[in-house]
């Protein structure tokens, strides 16, 4: 299971679970069904704790593989077809074992004051979703912990009803694979590569000794990358000597199975790497340097007029302003590179043109992070940058900005 990185981590024996984090701000909603539930990434099955969770469509083949894989031991229990009932009793109870790891994420991360998007249960085991990075390496890794030490306490409380509790045949089945499950998910997710949760220990510590993030990140990511290596070697070694010395087709499901585990936990690595080189870059980001001269127009100037003003001028935007040069509008780029060239001579560029609100309107100072949450919050394709006097500067282009990260 992926659990707690920079956008997502680590894994379980059902496979990786994580915990992502891009900083986006946070949804609005109350209480029941949160807005966009219909249109999340998954099925909607509740809100515990506050946290929306979604199980995946993937999770349905997950169930069934499970199903399948362990109901071979059922049978010598239980007879068909109740075996496969209790089969997919331990296909749901897997998914549940991961579901407290990832509540544990989401649990802590809320009572330490960050805000949870989501909780999704997928093909890989798990992700969950936290709006901000941490604060403090302390908060991280308490919050990267959280999960794996919760299955590790699974794990022991179900080595303690094996011992304690006397329990039938079937029940001892379901108790000891459960055991050893949490057991895998747990010391998986303690490895100590990102986006594992134990790449997130590693990423709090280097941040705790050197005082910078970005160093832990950087470590982190590039361990996570040499455990994504040393999981495809274990698979290969898995398939070429499978156990006993005879080949049942096992060794080689846990090749594809370790294949699809290291590549997940490559990419999530190499996404921890390029989301530093991307902090990198954001300081650097300014509204004025980006920004496109605008010309000023009245919106009853045909579109034609108003390109060939804008060329003369040497501008790479429209604005629309009245009578008294106030702005009101924002003439769309891709609505002029829509119009046939015939036809700009009888259009108004105020027909191509959408209104300015408070959102669309941003200081022409803005710079770094504050530039980012400024667009994150209004999503647009075109934004007015003003003086501090009132005075258009000119017009920020989405696409400008998502060039200026280019070869990042």
């Amino acid at each position: 299971m992926a659990d707690t990185a920079p956008p997502t981590d680590g894994t379980k024996s059902a496979g990786p679970t994580g915990t992502g984090a891009p900083p986006e701000p946070d949804r609005p909603g109350g209480r029941g069904r949160p807005p966009g539930a219909a249109a999340g990434p998954g099925l909607y099955i509740g809100r515990p704790f506050g946290v929306p969770v979604f199980v995946s469509p993937s999770w349905f083949l997950v169930a069934v593989v499970v199903t399948v894989m362990f109901e071979g031991q059922v049978h010598g229990v239980v007879a068909r077809p109740a075996s496969f009932a209790v089969a997919f009793a331990y296909a749901v109870l897997l998914y549940a074992s991961v579901f407290v790891h990832e509540l544990s994420h989401a649990v802590t991360a809320r009572v330490l004051g960050l805000p949870v998007r989501s909780v999704v249960l997928h093909i890989l085991g798990g992700e969950t979703a936290i709006e901000r990075e941490a604060p403090t390496p302390g908060r991280e890794f308490l919050i990267a912990f959280a999960g794996p030490v919760t299955n590790l306490v699974l794990a022991g409380l179900g080595l303690l009803a094996r011992l304690l509790v006397p329990m039938p045949e079937v029940a001892l089945l379901l108790v000891d694979a459960l055991t050893f499950a949490n057991l895998l998910v747990g010391v998986f997710n303690l490895l100590p590569g990102l986006p594992l949760d134990g790449g997130r220990l590693v990423r709090a510590a280097v941040w705790k000794i050197t005082g910078r993030a970005r160093n832990g990140a950087v470590v982190a990511g590039w361990v996570g990358r040499g455990v994504a290596v040393l999981c495809l070697v274990a698979g290969a070694f898995m398939a070429t000597y499978p156990t006993g010395g005879q080949n049942t087709g096992f060794g080689w499901l846990a090749l594809l199975w370790t294949a699809l585990v290291a590549s997940f936990i490559w990419v999530g690595a190499s996404q921890a790497l390029r989301a530093e080189k991307v902090r990198d870059r954001i300081p650097t980001l300014l509204a004025r340097r980006l920004a496109r001269r605008a010309t000023l127009v009245t919106a009853d100037v045909p579109l034609a007029e108003a390109i060939r003003r804008a060329h003369e001028q040497r501008a790479g935007a429209l604005v629309i302003v009245d009578h008294d040069g106030r702005p009101r509008g924002l003439v769309s780029e891709k609505a002029v590179t829509a119009t046939p060239e015939q036809r700009r001579p009888w259009i108004e560029v105020g027909e191509l043109s959408r209104g300015v609100d408070d959102d669309l309107t941003l200081p022409a100072d803005l710079a770094g992070e504050d530039l980012i949450v400024a667009l994150r919050r209004a999503p647009a394709s075109e934004y007015l940058l003003l003086e501090p006097d009132g005075r258009v500067y000119g017009v920020l282009a989405a696409a400008d900005v998502d060039r200026a990260f280019a070869g990042i």
